[in-house]
């Protein structure tokens, strides 16, 4: 029995993963992950990392983070509470949906998952207060491989859901896309 449903999103390699739940009336059990059913998916080898968030308001944009060769990861993303609009951006030079983005809403109460395959970017946005998120990596994180986009880039123009507020001084600072922008090369 599958413990996942997984569905193509517009942007090949982006998945969207629906955990499902077995109950009864003292509770549930949702699998966060399976290394054999998320191959299918298209995670591949361990996971190196795994990475535990907090955010304490409602309209906080953290992102758009991804890392460069040898260091490019997959990323299987969970809400844990709360809610988020969890963005991810195709950075694959040569893809036909390169700088596109899609959006999914994840959430504590939907059981959503986002699998972000290597070449994206990613970043969320807290649409409740007090989120948590629980990020598994295919790759640990090298400061010498990591690079970010602006979350209000207008060459991206994605629609965050409320006004963008809460940006880290790190983020709020990332430049925006210019002409000489190679994407990455995997």
């Amino acid at each position: 029995m599958s413990r996942f449903d997984i569905q193509s999103t517009p942007l090949a390699g982006l998945q969207r993963v629906q955990r499902q739940r077995l109950g009864d009336a003292r509770g549930f059990l949702s699998r966060l992950f399976c290394a054999e059913e998320l191959a299918l998916a298209g995670w591949t080898g361990p996971i190196a990392q795994i990475n535990h968030t907090f955010t304490a308001q409602r309209g906080t944009v953290r992102g758009l983070h991804f890392q460069h060769p040898p260091h490019a990861e997959t990323k299987l993303v969970n809400c844990l509470q709360g809610e988020v609009w969890d963005v991810a951006v195709d950075l694959r030079r040569g893809s036909p949906t390169y700088l596109q983005w899609h959006a999914e809403r994840l959430s504590a109460d939907n059981q959503c998952a986002l699998l972000i395959p290597p070449g994206f970017a990613h970043g969320f946005q807290a649409l409740t207060d007090n989120v948590e998120m629980l990020y598994c990596h295919s790759q640990p994180y090298a400061a010498q491989s990591e690079a970010a986009l602006h979350v209000q880039d207008p060459r991206l123009a994605i629609t965050w859901p409320l006004p963008v507020q809460g940006l880290s001084p790190r983020d709020a600072q990332h430049a925006l896309i210019g002409d000489d922008f190679e994407g990455v090369h995997l």
